[in-house]
């Protein structure tokens, strides 16, 4: 099945990595017909990102999504070269490993920064435009960790973080129903990508994984897959809503 999202506009953050779920994301949705605008601290990065994607029309951009006024800059700039912005993924994130005693107020300000405040700040810049069409999709990328407590990788301020995105994305899907703008999270598990080889070393994740009751290691396909499923219209009646990405390791 493809063209899920044909003509449609995806803005996607932290989406530059090779082995990221942000740039797993953006491969999937242009196959199924999306322009996207790939968004990373690296502007050249995230060029090049955009321009091995399939299909045209594509744009790479930088954006840090701890400044307001880059996240604005970003939306009108993807929206005079795309035209519109149809879906946004609230991918950006960064991690630490870190207990609760050895939590700095510097280490809680980067973590909070990218993952909580960044998903608003870029919230609140693409939503007059959404507003304005009624019409939009929201993601927003949060953690197993979130919901368990940790016990995949990062401290206690990303776990905290990483809920703070579930309350976040719920309040929106609240807010904004009325004008149409739907706004879900996806909570990724033991997923392998650059952003968690840092935590442990892959023969660690695959032995790890084996214990799951589907047996493996989540690959960045996997929670695209999610992310595509929440941006198209087959979600149409879905908001408020947390997808479990992560092989049965934790339901509830």
């Amino acid at each position: 099945m493809t063209g899920l999202l044909q003509g449609r506009v995806a803005l996607i953050t932290g989406a530059s990595r090779e082995r990221g779920i942000g740039l797993a994301t953006a491969r999937m949705f242009a196959e199924h017909g999306a322009r996207v605008a790939v968004l990373d601290l690296d502007a050249r990065e995230a060029a090049a990102a955009a321009a091995g994607l399939p299909g045209q029309g594509h744009a790479g951009m930088a954006c840090d999504v701890t400044d307001a006024g880059a996240c604005r800059a970003a939306v009108a700039a993807a929206l005079q070269q795309l035209g519109q912005v149809d879906v946004l993924v609230n991918n950006a994130g960064v991690t630490q490993r870190r207990g609760v005693l050895e939590v700095s107020a510097e280490d809680y300000e980067l973590i909070t920064g990218v993952a909580l405040r960044g998903t608003l700040q870029m919230s609140q810049a693409v939503l007059p435009h959404m507003k304005a069409r009624r019409s939009g999709s929201i993601i927003c990328v949060s953690s197993m960790s979130a919901l368990q407590g940790g016990g995949v990788f990062g401290g206690t301020h990303y776990c905290a973080a990483k809920a703070g995105v579930l309350g976040l994305a719920r309040a929106m899907a609240r807010e904004l129903g009325p004008d149409n703008i739907r706004v879900n999270a996806v909570a990724p598990g033991l997923i392998l990508t650059d952003f968690s080889r840092g935590a442990n070393p892959d023969e660690k994740k695959h032995e790890l994984a084996r214990s799951f009751p589907l047996g493996r290691v989540g690959q960045p396909a996997d929670v695209a897959g999610a992310c595509l499923y929440l941006a198209s219209d087959l979600a149409s009646f879905v908001t408020g809503a947390t997808i479990d990405v992560n092989g049965g390791a934790y339901m509830h």
